[in-house]
């Protein structure tokens, strides 16, 4: 699945925010994407993004580990 949101983030950016359930993100990433000039920043907020959810779920999983 983290390979196939990556290709997302690359090229559907808004489709990675609606994946990771950010959809007001998701709205306003597609609408700066409809211009070329903004494809590129629409695709590195998604890729980072991407990364900040992936850190969140590994913090939400080790406070959820007992210890």
């Amino acid at each position: 699945m983290t390979i196939v949101r990556l290709i997302l983030a690359i090229l559907l950016p808004f489709v990675v925010f609606f994946n990771i359930k950010r959809p007001i993100q998701g709205f306003f990433c597609f609408f700066l994407q409809l211009s070329l000039i903004g494809w590129i920043p629409a695709a590195i907020w998604a890729l980072y993004s991407l990364g900040q959810y992936k850190t969140d779920k590994k913090i939400e999983a080790s406070s959820q580990s007992p210890n």
